[in-house]
């Protein structure tokens, strides 16, 4: 468990900001330089890099240069992981709100029909 905890602990990290957030989004569409990544953003480049230095720790994004051009890409199996936990937890409670429902459904008192 405590494998599967710390990747999913610095995803979560990663994500909690909303400018992290924007830039996986725009990954999820296709790899983009860090260029194209800093263009929409209100921040200089060194901010955008230190948002890609954490993004690239969390495995989230994974960059890779080519000379003077640095690509970033989103690494799918880091997001499936985070998203296996969200899918987990919500399955576990709609098992709970379904029990809760059959047990309401047990103990309901019987309606008597107007005569």
């Amino acid at each position: 468990m405590l494998q599967y905890q710390q990747p999913l602990d610095l995803a979560f990290q990663a994500l909690s900001d909303p400018t992290r957030r924007r830039m996986v989004e725009r990954l999820a569409a296709g790899p983009a330089t860090v260029s194209e990544l800093a263009e929409p953003l209100p921040m200089s480049m060194s901010a955008v890099v230190q948002h890609l230095k954490i993004l690239e720790a969390s495995g989230l994004v994974a960059t890779e240069k080519v000379g003077r051009v640095r690509t970033c890409r989103v690494d799918p199996q880091a997001l499936s992981a985070a998203e296996r936990w969200i899918n987990d937890r919500r399955r576990s409670g709609e098992r709970s709100l379904d029990r809760l429902g059959a047990y309401l459904d047990e103990t309901r008192p019987e309606q008597e029909t107007p005569k």
